[in-house]
């Protein structure tokens, strides 16, 4: 996918690069990514105006962080009782056109079921929150999931910013384009990486970020439907639908479930 820089900055906000952290701004330039692709028919607009960027800044209702689902005033339909993963895909994750690209790169490219479920996995929790996104998602998922999918899943936030030419991983040179080659990860970032880089299950987590970055393409349409039986095998599905069985998080995706709920 190609990013015009002056399109991406202009969603900033005047000065609101300056302000942000590296992590930060990783962070924006990914939601951005996948704000694009869950766009039908997004297109390249004009960069606005220094006058028109300061009144959409100060016009923003919702803090950057805020997950998808609170961020948009969208009608959402009901989610059964009993939901199952696929129902989320269906009624609060969709399109979800980034996950099932990244899943699909792994199928295609031969990857155990374990790590095609994680890819199909990453990011879904971005409509919950974006801060921290690879911690939370391993939070929502690991009371479902083998240990190494919700393990390999929080340290890929870390790893995207490590090249591993063992397995064909570059540093993102888009990095380098929109933030410039000074770029600099945050310490606990940096600290994350030495940790998952010495830890046996490394490649549990280096295979969601080499099947993350190649899936971001323009007209690349991918449906649930191939990953149905890989969700049955390896994903525990309560049999009180997802948000009712008492899990740790089943708070979390009660919250997903009806985020219109004032308390």
């Amino acid at each position: 996918m190609e990013v015009d820089r002056r399109a991406f900055l202009a969603t900033l906000g005047v000065g609101a690069l300056e302000r942000m952290s590296p992590e930060d701004k990783a962070e924006e330039l990914e939601h951005y990514m996948i704000h694009m692709l869950e766009e039908e028919h997004a297109e390249k607009e004009e960069p606005l105006s220094e006058d028109e960027l300061e009144e959409q800044e100060q016009e923003r209702t919702a803090r950057r962080g805020t997950g998808s689902l609170f961020t948009s005033t969208r009608e959402l339909e009901p989610m059964p009782l009993n939901a199952t993963l696929e129902d989320f895909f269906r009624l609060r994750f969709a399109p979800a056109r980034h996950v099932l690209q990244s899943a699909n790169h792994a199928l295609q490219t031969g990857q155990p079921e374990r790590t095609i479920l994680a890819c199909l996995l990453h990011d879904t929790v971005q409509n919950l929150i974006k801060v921290d996104h690879g911690y939370w998602g391993a939070q929502l998922f690991a009371p479902y999931v083998d240990e190494r999918v919700s393990w390999g899943i929080q340290y890929h936030q870390a790893l995207r910013f490590y090249p591993d030419e063992s397995t064909g991983y570059e540093y993102p040179e888009m990095y380098n384009r929109i933030f410039g080659e000074d770029y600099v990860p945050e310490p606990y970032i940096a600290a994350a990486y030495k940790y998952c880089r010495a830890h046996k299950w490394y490649m549990e987590s280096r295979l969601i970020t080499v099947n993350d970055t190649y899936a971001f393409q323009d007209g690349v349409d991918v449906t649930i439907e191939p990953f149905i039986d890989i969700i049955g095998r390896h994903f525990k599905q309560p049999k009180e639908g997802l948000g009712n069985d008492n899990s740790p998080t089943a708070h979390m995706w009660r919250t997903m479930a009806d985020p219109d709920r004032p308390l």
